[in-house]
């Protein structure tokens, strides 16, 4: 047999039962932001089709993909103006050929050696002067191979 003392639970305070109350209360703020909504081309040509096939249901078409009417019209203005083919393609710059990709690879390796050339000439210079001051004679260099005068 279970005691009467027992079987009692204290009642919560005022306290207790607010404190209780705040940490269920779900924060009504929305920090989602919203975001809009795109369809590709081959959707709309899709939900167009289906429109045009059921012209008696279009509104149960539309209730059932969540669009309004207003998005039909838009649509097939595009579809009119050839403009649906046109969103089926990718954006951004063109693919470069392989050609292209080498001749900037290149240029750009060619301007690199340029800067380090102009910088091996000037120390070069500068190791004359320094060598012309301190009275040292430097060794003439004679290039042999016509081809390489550089």
């Amino acid at each position: 047999m279970v005691q009467r003392a027992e079987m009692e639970v204290a009642a919560p305070t005022a306290a207790e039962r607010v404190r209780d109350f705040r940490s269920e209360v779900v924060d009504p703020e929305v920090v989602a932001k919203a975001t809009r909504r795109r369809f590709s081309a081959s959707y709309k040509l899709k939900i167009l089709e289906e429109v045009d096939r059921h012209p008696g249901r279009s509104g149960a078409i539309l209730r059932r993909e969540g669009l309004y009417s207003s998005h039909l019209s838009a649509w097939r203005r595009q579809r009119e103006q050839g403009a649906l083919k046109a969103l089926g393609k990718k954006r951004g710059p063109n693919a470069k050929s392989t050609e292209q990709v080498q001749l900037e690879k290149l240029q750009r390796q060619n301007a690199r050696l340029e800067r380090e050339l102009f910088k091996a000439r000037a120390i070069i210079d500068t190791q004359k002067k320094l060598a012309e001051i301190l009275g040292v004679d430097l060794p003439k260099i004679t290039d042999s191979d016509p081809d390489n005068s550089e």
